[in-house]
């Protein structure tokens, strides 16, 4: 039973092998992962039954060995996108749709097992999260993530947490900016503390932008401005789909700054793609309650706010703005009042 659990999150491992075979072979192949994360799953997700069960296996290796698998696909992905562009094999339109795909998987696979990572305190599995971060061209998520928005979630001092009537578009851009901001700032005040200052390479998001420069600089010098482009293409949609994993996650649920975190502060849903493709993720409520408890230890609350669908098909609501509003604003004023609990925050 528990070890059941485990092995059904190796569906999570199949984006990768669809963007992978697309980026080898090329052509329309390139569509593989898009049409498969995008279409397929979302679509399928309605159709889906939930599971609500909260059976584990602990000392199982199975859930690292998958986290680990992650890495590499991600690493063989990238490799065969650029290898295939400079072969040839993709070229024209078919450049644009292989970096729209690898973007969808980078988003929804690698960043998501990154989210994971960078929760772990062994250091190994950190910097393997911050890497799946760096090849989303992201500056912000491994400081702001851990040093704010589970400090402040739900609050005006996370730009991550969506307001009640914004729509997924204006919060990508306000939510990114916000982000990079209060991650600097974070960084700034660290090092003053330590009579360091805000340029030295021990900011870490002044070091993710010098090593982002130079491998801007790598891939224009040794590839041209065309794959330079479709590289910046596949971190921009990755770190849209980060953003909306964000939006729903937390969309329109505030406490007061002096209240604890409970498991009516996040969105969460059981439906059976969702959980298991995207490594539990959309038990999200859990996993703010136990910021470091294991992806596959994560447990289904019944006091926690249900999503009106699974994680991988909201994006459909999400994307147009009134039917989201439609779905999701009688779910919140239905919702009981979040009772306020003086102490600490967690």
């Amino acid at each position: 039973m528990s070890y059941s659990r485990n092995s059904k999150y190796l569906w999570s491992l199949t984006p990768g092998i669809f963007t992978i075979l697309g980026n080898t072979l090329g052509s329309w192949w390139v569509l593989s992962n898009l049409i498969y994360s995008l279409v397929f799953l979302a679509i399928l997700e309605f159709f889906m039954p939930e599971d609500k069960r909260n059976d584990q296996e602990e000392d199982s290796a199975l859930p690292d060995f998958i986290l680990f698998t992650h890495v590499v696909f991600q690493i063989i992905a990238l490799s065969c996108f650029f290898i295939s562009i400079y072969q040839g094999r993709i070229s024209g339109y078919f450049l644009l749709f292989a970096s729209i795909s690898t973007g969808v998987h980078t988003g929804s696979s690698s960043i998501i097992v990154a989210h994971e990572l960078i929760h772990r305190k062994a250091r190994i599995w950190q910097v393997l999260g911050k890497f799946l971060l760096f090849t989303a061209g992201n500056i912000y998520f491994f400081v702001d993530h851990l040093r704010v928005h589970h400090k402040w979630v739900g609050t005006d001092k996370d730009p991550a947490t969506a307001k009640k009537g914004e729509s997924v578009y204006s919060f990508f851009v306000r939510s990114t900016v916000g982000q990079i901001i209060s991650s600097w700032n974070v960084e700034k005040s660290r090092l003053a503390a330590m009579n360091k200052s805000v340029w030295s390479i021990r900011n870490y998001v002044f070091r993710s932008c010098l090593i982002l420069a130079s491998l801007f600089i790598a891939i224009y010098l040794s590839m041209g401005s065309l794959t330079l482009a479709a590289f910046l293409l596949q971190c921009l949609v990755a770190n849209f789909l980060l953003e909306y994993t964000n939006y729903i996650e937390h969309y329109g649920l505030v406490r007061t700054d002096n209240s604890r975190v409970n498991v009516e502060l996040s969105w969460q849903s059981d439906k059976v793609l969702s959980r298991f493709i995207l490594i539990d993720l959309s038990r999200h409520s859990d996993h703010h309650f136990y910021a470091s408890k294991p992806y596959h230890t994560l447990c289904s609350h019944d006091d926690s706010p249900v999503l009106p669908a699974g994680y991988a098909s909201c994006i459909y609501l999400a994307m147009i703005p009134p039917l989201w509003y439609k779905m999701i604003h009688p779910r919140i004023e239905s919702m009981k009042k979040i009772e306020i609990k003086p102490g600490t925050i967690v």
